[in-house]
């Protein structure tokens, strides 16, 4: 288990910042690119995978050596999940709360990543 959850935290990093670079290239030049949504999507999937695999090593009584290992994830996954709730409802603009969302969750993945070891 503790293997699964590398290798997506891995995949967490790699999908997080280029969903987020790709929505703010798609904004820059005023596309709505389908590729780029589903990337975003792709995005939350891969941390609710995450955050999922870490409590099912919570339950099986293992622990990160540092305590802010839980506070980035946590972070990194409502940081995706938060434009839900307040982007506006323009397209345009609302492409780019989910780009920012999710590259302020890559940089709270990085974090997560690096006090997991």
């Amino acid at each position: 288990m503790l293997t699964a959850h590398e290798w997506v935290a891995v995949a967490v990093l790699v999908v997080t910042w280029s969903a987020g670079l790709g929505g703010l290239a798609a904004y820059r030049w005023r596309r709505g690119d389908l590729a780029v949504r589903q990337l975003l999507a792709l995005a939350q999937t891969v941390l609710v995978a995450q955050v999922a695999l870490g409590l099912l090593l919570l339950s099986d009584d293992r622990r990160s050596p540092e305590k802010l290992h839980y506070a980035y994830g946590t972070m990194a996954l409502l940081a995706t999940l938060a434009p839900w709730l307040y982007a506006p409802e323009a397209p345009r603009r609302r492409l780019l709360w989910f780009a920012g969302a999710t590259l302020v969750a890559g940089a709270l993945a990085v974090r997560a990543y690096m006090t997991g070891r």
